[in-house]
């Protein structure tokens, strides 16, 4: 699901401008350690910040030299991942949300959308 994330994404600029649609850096979690997801951001120049699962590291080194230096990681900058979380608990506090009630993606999308405003309401 990342790839597709990715090619909608479109941050509007202050001024005039076309949208951004590449971000300095992704921060995920290790469900998105995979080889094409990797490749997919490099490709894009963007710098992923994702940690390797045990498993990966193991593979990697029982190969040996064969399975190659390990992916740069940022640990400061994964720190930052907290943010997202505590955000999809605050949207999480909407029951709809949190047990998908919506049978269409557009409801749902609608919904998430309604929850982040009253969030940025309340601030």
């Amino acid at each position: 699901m990342l790839q597709p994330l990715l090619a909608q994404l479109a941050v509007r600029r202050l001024g005039r401008g076309r949208p951004r649609t590449r971000p300095v850096a992704v921060i995920g979690d290790k469900a998105y350690s995979s080889r094409s997801n990797r490749t997919a951001l490099s490709n894009r120049g963007i710098k992923a910040v994702i940690p390797q699962p045990s498993d990966q590291i193991g593979h990697r080194k029982r190969r040996g030299s064969a399975g190659g230096r390990p992916p740069a990681f940022n640990a400061m900058t994964y720190k930052d991942r907290n943010v997202v979380e505590r955000s999809f608990n605050d949207h999480k506090q909407w029951r709809g949300i949190a047990t998908r009630y919506d049978k269409l993606a557009v409801t749902y999308r609608g919904a998430v959308v309604l929850r982040a405003i009253t969030i940025w309401l309340m601030t």
